[in-house]
């Protein structure tokens, strides 16, 4: 039987933080398999709508839409948005994320609040709203975006840690209430990922993490994108509550 090119065709997926890095890889790989996607930034309104406009040349269809996730309002208003506009949710990226680096003793309560309220409430915000209508239409995929700090901690993110800890957490247990409906949650523990985040980061730095990776390389956006294509996809119906490493062996259990 040959392959399906477009798997995603006719359904609609949410990518919160879509405009850059991750989540712009994520939102185009989506599309080109099929997806309609909602674009959700928070800022930087061009590169949402680039990332709308390469989708549309590609032959797809997607939307740019503001919002700050970790505003309940906001995050109702993107699901809102993808329903009126398709008339259904089937996919839901929780990928917008912030740092706040700094070793705790000198890291203020905003900082901690700030990183918190984005990273896990704006993955709480959006999975409720989406959950809903998932479990109504009896079939969603809700996949979010961790990373391997939430796993083995690093130094200087207490703050950014225990969000993505705490995103692991809320994925097997919301996995557990939504399962009976035919809807999976799973969660990706990104490694190091080559984005414009790490370009503050001294090169000796990035060359000490780079010689902790087994295979040897930083990672891409669009191995990101890959494995939450899969997740999305038929073939990943039977994996619910999973937490998937895409770190190029960094870290191992």
């Amino acid at each position: 039987m040959p392959l399906n090119p477009t798997p995603l065709a006719d359904q609609v997926a949410v990518v919160t933080g879509g405009s850059r890095g991750i989540g712009r890889a994520i939102a185009i790989e989506l599309a080109a398999r099929g997806a309609n996607v909602i674009v959700n930034y928070n800022s930087n309104g061009k590169a949402a709508q680039d990332v709308v406009m390469e989708i549309v040349k590609a032959g797809g269809d997607a939307a740019a839409l503001i919002g700050d996730v970790a505003k309940v309002e906001d995050a109702n208003a993107l699901i809102k948005a993808a329903i009126e506009k398709w008339g259904r949710i089937d996919i839901l990226v929780n990928n917008a994320g912030i740092t706040r680096d700094m070793l705790i003793m000198m890291m203020s309560e905003e900082s901690w609040d700030a990183v918190m309220d984005t990273n896990l409430k704006g993955t709480f915000n959006c999975s409720k709203a989406a959950a809903r209508h998932m479990m109504k239409a009896r079939r969603g995929r809700i996949i979010n975006i961790s990373s391997i700090s939430g796993q083995i901690g690093n130094a200087g993110q207490t703050n950014y840690s225990a969000s993505k800890a705490g995103q692991i957490g809320f994925t097997k247990a919301l996995a557990r209430e939504v399962a009976a409906r035919n809807v999976t949650v799973n969660a990706i523990a990104a490694g190091y990922i080559d984005t414009k985040i790490w370009e503050s980061v001294p090169a000796d730095m990035q060359e000490t993490m780079v010689n902790m990776i087994p295979l040897g390389r930083k990672g891409t956006p669009e191995d990101i994108a890959y494995s939450v294509a899969f997740l999305a996809s038929d073939e990943a119906a039977y994996i619910t509550g999973q937490v998937l490493a895409v770190d190029g062996g960094m870290a191992m259990f």
